[in-house]
């Protein structure tokens, strides 16, 4: 053999070794994203689902991933998906509004609704009557804290 040759096959086995180390670490890895989501996914946590759609945790098993997750997407409304739709936990963030560049004009009455389950409910203009929502069709939305959710869907299986 020549040289030349001799040295391809000492570049391509490098190629080989590098890209080989390369394919473990990146499964370690994985793995251990896997695991740690895992661990955290439990009952009541909000999670983001590939689809894009946001909800909470209701049932879920990190021993058997082939068994399905049940998720909230909506008071009262909960789907099966597969264990590994979900993306990522989502950590609960409060906006903060700059209301130096809001005009007086555009501004909203930021008075918190209360719902029946003692929620807070997303603010609505001050000048909007219930009985021009109800016209138009606006129901006030309910908004739990995943604890509330918690709490309700155990007051719903002792039921």
């Amino acid at each position: 053999m020549d040289p030349m040759s001799l040295m391809l096959f000492g570049l391509l086995g490098v190629m080989l070794v590098f890209m080989f180390v390369n394919t473990r670490k990146r499964q370690k890895q994985m793995k251990e994203q896997q695991e740690e989501k895992a661990t955290k996914t439990v009952p009541g946590v909000k999670v983001l689902l590939q689809g894009g759609l946001y909800g909470t945790v209701v049932a879920y098993d990190p021993v058997d991933l082939d068994k399905p997750a049940q998720i909230e997407i909506a008071p009262g409304v909960v789907i099966e998906v597969h264990s590994q739709a979900i993306l990522r936990l989502v950590e609960d963030t409060e906006h903060v509004e700059d209301t130096e560049h809001v005009d007086d004009a555009e501004q909203v009455d930021a008075t918190p609704l209360v719902g029946a389950g003692g929620a807070e409910a997303v603010s609505e203009p001050s000048d909007v009557t219930p009985a021009q929502r109800k016209a138009d069709g606006i129901e006030s939305i309910q908004v739990e804290t995943p604890e509330e959710t918690k709490a309700r869907l155990e007051r719903n299986d002792e039921n």
